[in-house]
């Protein structure tokens, strides 16, 4: 990492480029590369405008709290818990600010909106909570404990569309046809507002906070936390991390304006959002310092570590800034806070997470190996990883593969280890014995 002291004599990654305290905060270099969505295009949210959501919020939104890592490696770190907010995330905030907002006569109109679940669930509640009708289009692939908690806030949910762009498209053609006010996720004044009083809750709990990690979709939820954090302490160092498979800010800051992603993939789908919005755009742009990627394995690894070492059940997108941190993806000055956006996650899905995680950490690995087919050649395998403390946890013999010589049998084993180490030491007894041995997933 460019201008990163790792000598131990500071904090833990600070900064070490004597101007970074003092120059305007920049992505992609040159500020004046953005400086027509400051003038032109965007007006920025002001600190009096976020302070105002914060007094229409009170006794809405649940101040959440900030507690330390658990975590050895991360020391200094702090976790903004938005994973236990009202309706599992903050985006109950910036849709609850856009819908109190509205008219008389737009709130007989309703109300209509685009997610994945957690915008879709804060705008059910925001407008339950006043009394509004709401209509919420969800992508098919959207979690079910989502799409039911969605409703049970009593939304209309009518699901269609591979993605959240699809779904807003939607949403779109219903505003249009019915006269339903359209609340989107990220791109308005007042969702960034809401989604500001993050920063508010961040700076009064931790005053001396130096850095503040936060995970980007559209980009509200950092565009708010900068527009405030900024305004407040200006030497504040604000960075965004995004899903590598769902990444439209760096390829759009690289451009100078919102690009669309042709594809995306990604466990996160939370932030899986192919296009900036443009007023959270015009706020990266001048305010953010940075906005780097975390891969499917950091996020699982992330995951692993708040359940196990801080007790914390977190959604993928929801872990993306803890993740950034965890693989050293980003510089940081101490104290410094990852904001946890979201809990709701499916079990199935953190099941599955948590076998990822284990994996990708070299604590659970799957190997496939071939031997004789003869009595007690299965047995001698299953001593052998025994003997070096392997735990099989399950077994899949068969002898009916075309691929296998006459007399040869292949073997799938999934074993719990200790580590990375703990399990190349098994590996490598078991080819030291004869056996050809395939691993899956890190090279082993």
């Amino acid at each position: 990492m460019r201008g990163v002291d790792i000598s131990g004599s500071g904090n833990r990654y600070r900064e070490v480029s004597e101007q970074s305290a003092t120059r305007p905060a920049t992505v992609c270099g040159d500020p004046r590369r953005h400086a027509h969505y400051d003038r032109g295009v965007t007006e920025l949210v002001t600190l009096s405008e976020v302070r105002k959501a914060a007094e229409a919020l009170d006794g809405i939104v649940r101040r959440t709290p900030l507690e330390p890592s658990r975590d050895p490696v991360l020391g200094g770190v702090h976790l903004k818990c938005e994973n236990l907010q009202r309706a599992g995330s903050f985006k109950i905030r910036g849709a609850y600010m856009r819908v109190s907002g509205l008219s008389e006569d737009e709130r007989e109109h309703g109300v209509v909106a685009a997610s994945a679940g957690n915008h879709a669930q804060g705008v059910a509640l925001a407008a339950s909570t006043l009394g509004i009708r709401s209509t919420v289009f969800m992508p098919e692939s959207a979690p079910l404990p989502k799409v039911a908690a969605t409703k049970g806030y009593g939304a209309e949910v009518i699901l269609g569309g591979l993605t959240v762009d699809d779904a807003l498209e939607s949403a779109h053609r219903f505003a249009d046809e019915t006269g339903a006010v359209l609340i989107h996720p990220f791109d308005h004044r007042d969702i960034v507002a809401g989604q500001g009083t993050i920063a508010l809750e961040i700076l009064e709990q931790l005053p001396e906070t130096a850095t503040i990690v936060a995970s980007v979709g559209g980009g509200g939820l950092v565009a708010g936390i900068a527009a405030a954090a900024k305004q407040l302490k200006p030497g504040i160092r604000i960075i965004g991390v995004q899903a590598e498979g769902a990444a439209s800010y760096p390829h759009s800051l690289a451009a100078g304006r919102p690009v669309k992603l042709d594809k995306m993939h990604t466990i996160a789908d939370g932030i899986a959002v192919g296009r900036p919005g443009d007023v959270p755009f015009a706020h990266v742009a001048r305010l953010v310092d940075e906005v780097v990627t975390v891969t499917e394995e950091d996020i699982s690894r992330a995951l692993l570590s708040l359940l196990e070492r801080n007790k914390l059940v977190v959604e993928p997108a929801g872990a993306t800034a803890y993740a950034a941190l965890l693989n050293y993806s980003v510089a940081y000055d101490e104290p410094c806070v990852a904001v946890l956006s979201g809990g709701n996650i499916d079990p199935l899905l953190l099941m599955r997470l948590i076998e990822h995680g284990l994996g990708a950490s070299g604590r659970f690995m799957r190997a496939s190996l071939r031997c004789a087919d003869r009595p007690g050649a299965l047995a001698s395998v299953l001593r052998l990883v025994g003997s070096y403390g392997g735990n099989i946890v399950d077994v899949y013999h068969q002898r009916s593969d075309p691929r296998l010589s006459v007399g040869e049998v292949s073997v799938d084993l999934s074993i719990e280890t200790r580590g990375s180490e703990h399990a190349t030491e098994i590996v490598a007894a078991l080819r030291d014995a004869g056996y050809f041995v395939s691993v899956e997933g890190p090279s082993i």
